[in-house]
Order: structure tokens, then sequence, then C-alpha cells
């Protein structure tokens, strides 16, 4: 982990917040950011914009942990949350909400950075299948796209696949744009005419 982040802390006790900050100093890191209040929450995260974000939990009552919830869902950020006790669902919410770590009953100084560096880890991972998926979507779509185009030509003009998608791309490449460009053209005009 590079000790140059910024850490946010959340914990309303000031004795469990210190035993986190002291836990990341020792650790190396010297950017340690304590907030003991949970009114504002997300205005504070965004002010504040830490790198990752520790929220300790002494005994969190169902409301708490959905306020928390909902401010983590706002926040893409590595999350590492220590709770005491847990109810059941609890872990699974918290993993939906973009915890990438949920630690039950395991508060200790020396904890501390290994648990922050597996949250890091783990919400660099998400975040890159998050990626893969979004372009494999994309892609997905855009295949879909040009297909509808080539039907809407191949219709039009009596051709082939493969000549109504050659059609596609040498239109595009006079145009100077991508076949996409002119196949989402296409299937938008041809949508206008059938009306």
């Amino acid at each position: 982990m590079t000790p140059s982040l910024s850490i946010l802390v959340i914990d309303d006790n000031k004795i469990r917040a210190s035993i986190i900050e002291q836990g990341l100093l020792d650790a190396g890191h010297d950017k340690v950011i304590v907030v003991d209040q949970m009114d504002g929450l997300l205005r504070k995260i965004t002010t504040i914009e830490p790198d990752v974000i520790v929220i300790d939990l002494e005994n969190p009552n169902r409301d708490q942990l959905e306020h928390i919830f909902q401010v983590t869902r706002a926040v893409q950020r590595p999350i590492a949350m220590f709770v005491d006790k847990s109810e059941s669902g609890s872990i699974e919410a918290a993993v939906d909400a973009g915890v990438s770590a949920y630690v039950v009953d395991g508060l200790k100084k020396e904890r501390v950075k290994p648990i922050l560096d597996m949250a890091i880890s783990r919400f660099r991972a998400y975040s890159r299948l998050n990626r893969e998926l979004e372009e494999a979507r994309t892609e997905l779509a855009e295949r879909k796209t040009i297909d509808r185009a080539k039907g809407i030509i191949m219709k039009s003009k009596g051709i082939s696949e493969d000549e109504a998608y050659r059609l596609l791309r040498k239109t595009a490449m006079n145009q100077s744009r991508k076949i996409i460009e002119v196949a989402q053209g296409l299937v938008i005009a041809s949508g206008l005419l059938e009306d």
C-alpha cells in the first residue's frame, strides 16, 4: 500500500477511533482524518475526498447500518467496516452497498493495516471486473445495433449480410466515422420512417 494515501476514519467513539488511527499511523500512514459525527457524512466525504474509508460502528442498529450503506453506495472508494456485532443479512447488505471488508469483532490496532490492504485489493479487483463487464455490455449492444443496421440494408437493397456489412464499413470510412455511428444513424432513421 502507498503510505501517502488519504484515509478517512468514521467513528463516533473517540477511544475506538484512536485505536484505528494509531494502527494506521504505526503502519506509516500520515494522512489520517477522523470524523466523529454521522450528520452530513456524505457532504464531509465529498469535501475530504479520501482515498480509503474506514468505518467503525460499535453496536450498530439497523437504521445506522442503512444510513451508512446509503453513504457507501454513493462513494466509489475502498471501504473497510468494523462492527462489534452483526445481524444476519448485514454482511450481504454491506457487500451490496460497496463495503470491501466487513469485520465483525476484529478491531485491534495491529489488524487495521492488513484489513485495509485487503479492502483496497478487493475494491480494485471489483472495479476492474465492473469495468470489464461494462465494456462487454457496450460491445454487445454495438453488435446488436450493427446487426439491426445490416438487416435493414439487406431488406431494402436485397443483398447478403456480408455485402451489407461491407457497405456499412465503406460508408463509415468515407465519412470518417465509426461503423457503430453509421449503424446507429441508420437504425434511428429507419425507425422514424416506419411510423
